[in-house]
């Protein structure tokens, strides 16, 4: 697999071990193997050799004090009496619940900053107001209210709303309602995202549900309430604080990081200290005092989902650099000796990152209540107090220079950098076809765009290097003149990969596809952000779906998740399978111990919702199915 990936001989790849698409990451892992630290590439390596079967097939279960059970011939069901078929789907579940928690808390902290902004009490500003409006248009605000108040009406009433223990509002307000006549056959029509969660946890439990189809059901639920109840509100209301984006150029790879500034890396998945940062950075009372100690200036530089929230936002300037990578790149570029604060927020920071503190001379601050990293200093957001918490941040990275500059040798990582476009939405594509979406619509019809997938990912070690099916299922694609757009840590490793630039339709795409591209000046993946743009991507799904005049599950469009590895990747795919959408995923989940839950996800689930799950590792396989699927939506529509 390798060999075919990068062209690389065995006796090459025996030299020089392979864990990474993208050569800086190659070359730090070289350098943290040298320093014998922990890394996640050695720590995955250690694992393979000791992985539990039943475990991989998602046949265990630790719920109760009469377990661990494990389903086998001879034991074929758990002392509850639930059979292989109930625990996968459980174990499943309970994946889609902490997904459905993880986007819903993210939703809630947007909507309490929202409101404290409207009241005055933050740094912040509405900076889309047309966002407000639309929002109190699904929530029943009044329009003729002073923007402030609407905006605080708003969110009010979006928190009242996450608790709605009936049929959801925002279900009801933002799906397509031929979706919503699915969502009501099948009994997945979701009610408010805390209630579905409060319902799904405890059906999980032990000898409670024991059914896989009703199991099932509630996950497809959990994905309903998650698309509509959290990430589209979610999104809504980031744009209308922080502006909605749209297309301009950026940089990435971990060349960004200049070792001669005072560098503070914003990481996880919110973006409101982030912001602040890049706000206050350029205070000249900051970047003096930066200059005395002996600094050029100090830069706020992405990782990860922040950093894409801070990329698709932000302009690059001598405040701001661009953004470092994936959460796999996170001990390599920590390991540069060019950091100062590691600012975690909710999601993706390491346990283990201490030791590379201690080496590399920087500081981790958790930014968030729930974030744990051993050995982090806790300077915790809240609404409002957002400037108090970035000005800490930044006297601590300055401070933390002084030392860095005489105690760490940095790595000289410039020539690692890569241009890349980013800042996609529906609003953007819009404007780039002159207002409508007709262009769109007439090169899908004409053929010059076969389809469009979005590639909405994690990043994962469990199926080759890191990035390296999400990049060459990408080019797989784009070649066959099919739209790929990018969302999540998959992300970074298209923008490193080079795949969202104007060069790349040149280079990789197929000759219909190149054409458009040239035409509309965008590139062949466009870059929608981070994971929590799947409700982006969902409404744009939804917006060319209701142009056509047709359902979604109708549409020459398919989801893949090549790399897919946490809880929000698989509420993510329930949300997509509940859409009606072909999601493809990859590594292959664990459900193989239940071959009715495979049969289900693979094939069954098509006649309930018209969407389906399907699987594979190889980027030509994979693009096969993804395309046959297109070609055979595009003739059902006469197109």
């Amino acid at each position: 697999m390798f060999g075919k990936i990068f062209g690389n001989s065995q006796e090459e790849n025996k030299k020089r071990k392979i864990i990474s698409f993208h050569d800086s990451i190659n070359y730090m892992y070289e350098k943290v193997k040298e320093s014998e630290l922990s890394n996640v590439a050695d720590r995955f390596e250690a694992m393979e050799k000791i992985r539990c079967k039943f475990c991989k097939e998602g046949v265990s279960c630790q719920l109760c004090s009469m377990g661990p059970c494990r389903i086998t011939p001879q034991t074929p069901r758990g002392v509850c009496g639930i059979d292989a078929h109930g625990i996968v789907m459980r174990n499943l579940l309970h994946k889609t619940n902490m997904g459905l928690a993880a986007y819903t808390y993210h939703a809630r902290e947007v909507a309490e900053t929202l409101k404290a902004t409207a009241e005055g009490k933050t740094i912040y500003t509405i900076k889309d107001p047309s966002k407000i409006d639309l929002l109190a248009d699904i929530l029943d605000v009044d329009q003729s209210l002073e923007l402030n108040e609407k905006a605080k009406a708003v969110a009010e009433k979006y928190l009242q709303l996450l608790s709605e223990n009936k049929e959801s509002t925002l279900v009801e307000k933002l799906a397509p309602g031929s979706r919503k006549e699915v969502f009501k056959k099948l009994g997945i029509f979701a009610k408010g995202p805390y209630q579905e969660i409060v319902d799904s946890v405890t059906r999980g439990m032990t000898n409670i549900d024991g059914d896989y189809i009703t199991l099932a059901l509630a996950a497809l639920r959990n994905g309903v309430a998650s698309v509509f109840g959290s990430l589209v509100p979610l999104e809504l209301m980031q744009d209308a604080l922080y502006g909605t984006p749209s297309p301009h150029e950026g940089e990435v790879d971990l060349g960004v990081i200049d070792p001669n500034y005072v560098n503070i890396l914003p990481n996880g998945h919110e973006p409101f200290v982030g912001q602040a940062l890049i706000k206050l950075a350029g205070d000249e009372k900051f970047q003096q005092m930066a200059k005395e100690a002996g600094a050029k200036g100090i830069r706020v530089v992405g990782s990860i989902e922040t950093g894409q929230e801070l990329l698709a936002r932000n302009p690059l300037s001598e405040t701001f650099a661009g953004l470092t990578s994936n959460w796999i790149g996170i001990e390599y570029f920590l390991s540069s000796g060019a950091v100062d604060v590691f600012a975690m927020d909710m999601n993706c920071s390491l346990a283990n990152l201490k030791e590379y503190a201690d080496k590399y001379k920087f500081k981790l601050v958790a930014v968030s209540n729930i974030i744990g990293v051993p050995g982090s200093e806790r300077i915790e957001y809240e609404p409002g107090n957002e400037k108090e918490v970035a000005e800490k941040i930044i006297e601590l990275a300055i401070e933390n220079f002084k030392e860095r500059k005489t105690a760490v040798k940095p790595e000289n990582l410039s020539s690692y950098k890569q241009k890349a476009i980013v800042g996609f939405s529906a609003e953007a594509i819009i404007n780039a076809l002159g207002g409508s979406l007709t262009p769109l619509l007439e090169v899908i019809k004409s053929g010059d765009i076969k389809g469009v997938v979005a590639l909405v990912n994690c990043s994962s070690l469990a199926n080759g290097p890191q990035d390296s099916l999400t990049v060459n299922l990408a080019k797989e694609l784009i070649k066959r003149d099919i739209l790929v757009i990018g969302a999540g840590c998959g992300n970074a490793g298209l923008q490193m990969a080079g795949l969202e630039t104007l060069e790349a339709a040149e280079e990789y795409a197929g000759e219909k596809l190149k054409g458009v591209c040239k035409a509309l000046g965008i590139p062949p993946v466009l870059s929608f952000g981070t994971c929590t743009d799947t409700g982006r991507i969902v409404m744009t799904v939804i917006a060319i779906a209701n142009a056509l005049g047709v359902d979604t599950a109708d549409l020459p469009v398919a989801v893949t998740a090549p790399e897919y590895m946490e809880q929000k990747a698989v509420i993510d795919g329930f949300s997509a399978v509940a859409m009606g959408l072909y999601t493809h995923v990859s590594p292959t989940p664990p459900v193989t111990g239940s071959d009715k839950v495979v049969k289900l996800l693979l094939e069954d689930v098509e006649t309930l919702t018209g969407g389906k799950i399907a699987i594979g590792d190889d980027p030509v396989t994979v693009a096969d199915g993804i395309e046959a699927h297109i070609l055979k939506k595009r003739e059902a529509l006469g197109i």
